[in-house]
């Protein structure tokens, strides 16, 4: 992980789970980390204690959904750390889990919104800034339902399906430019979607038992691995961590 030392990363949906693990993760490594969420009081509290730890970060308030806020949070990790290095698209939404015929058009709508052009925003105003260096990593983090339709998720797997594509797009587009681009699909994670895919009932994710989800710093831990070298087989696809295998390339189990 040396490679990553003295690198400038933004990590969006930072506030909790796997954005905030995540956010932690890469400062272990020496990568400074602008934390981007909507929770301003939650990501200034997680900037304050890495900054107490040693570590350099900042906090932006940031709606994935408004491009403007995600150019802004470009913009400050150039000024405040000379470079975006790494880009984590974390931010995403599930909620609320209903069927087809029983959603809210406005509600479905701002899921798209945050789960599909949040990944857009991100990719348009990280890519031109990467192309300049002649380097950059983002990694954007999808899901098992990209590909497996999940009853009462039509519009998180709708929308995984999509940033998948968008990977797949922005890696042949970029690659030759020294841009890397690939997925983390995580499996099922102990975060706060897990509590409400929970009190759904719907599907059989909302049956499994939560001592079968994964901790959110296992995710964090691979997605500091994708940022390095060693992972560039998986570039343009989704890397996942259901299998053993993936959590042995991660360096999660022996």
């Amino acid at each position: 992980m040396q490679e990553l030392t003295g690198k400038a990363a933004i990590v969006t949906g930072a506030s909790r789970g796997i954005g905030a693990a995540t956010a932690r993760e890469l400062v272990k490594h020496g990568v400074a980390v602008v934390l981007a969420a909507r929770s301003a009081t939650a990501i200034e509290a997680i900037a304050d204690d890495i900054l107490q730890a040693g570590g350099a970060a900042r906090a932006v308030t940031c709606d994935v959904s408004r491009y403007a806020d995600v150019v802004a949070a470009v913009e400050l990790c150039q000024a405040e750390f000379g470079s975006l290095d790494i880009l984590i698209n974390n931010a995403g939404l599930i909620d609320p889990i209903v069927h087809l015929a029983d959603s809210d058009p406005e509600q479905w709508d701002h899921v798209v919104d945050v789960n599909y052009k949040g990944v857009y925003h991100g990719l348009r105003a990280a890519i031109p800034v990467m192309q300049a260096q002649g380097a950059g990593v983002i990694v954007n983090i999808s899901s098992g339902a990209a590909t497996s339709p999940m009853e009462g998720w039509s519009h998180y797997c709708s929308t995984k399906a999509a940033v998948l594509s968008l990977t797949q797009c922005a890696d042949k587009e970029y690659r030759d430019a020294g841009i890397r681009v690939i997925g983390l699909s995580p499996g099922t994670v102990a975060t706060d979607m897990q509590v409400v895919i929970k009190a759904s009932g719907i599907n059989p994710v909302s049956q499994l038992d939560p001592s079968v989800h994964i901790p959110s710093e296992w995710p964090a831990r691979a997605i500091a691995w994708l940022c390095t070298d060693a992972a560039r087989p998986f570039d343009g696809g989704d890397f996942s961590l259901k299998t053993q295998e993936g959590r042995r390339l991660a360096g999660l189990i022996d």
